[in-house]
This record gives C-alpha cells, structure tokens and sequence, in this order.
C-alpha cells in the first residue's frame, strides 16, 4: 500500500561526502530526532561538536526545501527521521619507526534529516501556550515570616538554651604540656 504524496508531505535534505565522521555525526543526529525544527535549531546551537554546524546546514536546507517546494511553514515541522550513513573512507600513509608505515583512515558520512509536518495535536497545544495566562502566580520562594514575640511555649526554651553554656574545652597542644611537664 503506497502512501500518496500529499497526505505524507515529507520533506528530505541530503549532504553527501562530509569530512565528519559517521560514528561522531550520530551522537548529534540522535539528539534532534523526533524534535520540532525550532527545538532542534535550539539543540544545535548549543551543542559544542563539530558535525553539529554540518547537520545544522542540512536542517536549514530540508526547511528551505520544504517552504519553497511544498508550501509549508517551517516552524511547524518536526524532524520525523535524522540518520548518518557511511561514505567513502580516504586512505593516507604515514611514515612510522624502522621504515614502516601506517595508514590512516579520512572517514565521511552522508547526512540525512527528513522532516514531516507536526501531528494536529501539537499545533493546537502550542496555540493555546501562546496566550498568556489569565492569572500568573509569581515563581519564587515565599516570603519569610518575621520573627513572632515570645509566647509562653517559646519562652522556657530561651531559657533553657541560656543555662548551657556555649564554649568549648581548650585543647592543649604538645608545646604546652611539655613546658608545663618542664617546669
């Protein structure tokens, strides 16, 4: 059974022969995945790793091909699937001890991201979240109250607490006790 193209509307960008790892590129794909492209954007931008400013090109050019191509707003799309694939592997030699040589590995991926329209559901809720609330209680602690005056149940406590004496016992160091031992 074949999906027409119209009810599905995904949107695909590809970036071919990225000098990015494949296996580096994944740990950033798995974090945008399932996100809605301004979620994504966000997460993109501040992620540190290199391969992010790669698959951040790729997510603009699904969007871009998705609003010129398809007639969709961006920031109503999600990103349904984000995958890396192996590209070829660039093969360098390097002198090593005795003659010998090692070889070293250039590694690039192929980057995918698809996008899809967002469920119903999630535009309606983010339409409502839009307004501001009728009545917002202020986000912070309460205030502390300010101390009460004494009472006849607090009083014997004061009392009490003032008996006891608060210092503690001198220790005396090894100097002193041989100066006393001395004298």
């Amino acid at each position: 059974m074949s999906v027409a193209p119209e009810e599905r509307e995904e949107v695909r960008a590809q970036a071919k022969w990225v000098r990015i790892s494949p296996r580096k590129a994944r740990l950033v794909t798995d974090h945008i995945r399932g996100r809605s492209v301004p979620e994504a954007r966000t997460v993109l931008a501040f992620t540190t790793r290199a391969a992010a400013r790669e698959i951040e090109k790729v997510l603009r050019a699904a969007v871009a091909n998705a609003e010129a191509n398809h007639n969709l707003f961006g920031d109503d799309l999600r990103v349904s699937a984000a995958y890396v694939d192996e590209g070829p592997t660039i093969k360098r030699w390097r002198p090593r001890a005795r003659g010998r040589a090692a070889q070293i590995r250039k590694r690039t991926c192929h980057i995918t991201i698809k996008l899809a329209p967002a469920p119903e559901t999630a535009r309606v809720t983010r339409a409502r979240s839009a307004e501001p609330p009728a009545e917002e209680k202020p986000k912070r602690a309460p205030r502390r109250k300010a101390p009460k005056a004494e009472t006849a149940e607090t009083a014997p406590k004061a009392e009490k607490a003032e008996e006891k004496p608060k210092t503690k016992p001198k220790r005396t160091t090894t100097r002193k006790k041989k100066e006393e031992t001395a004298s």
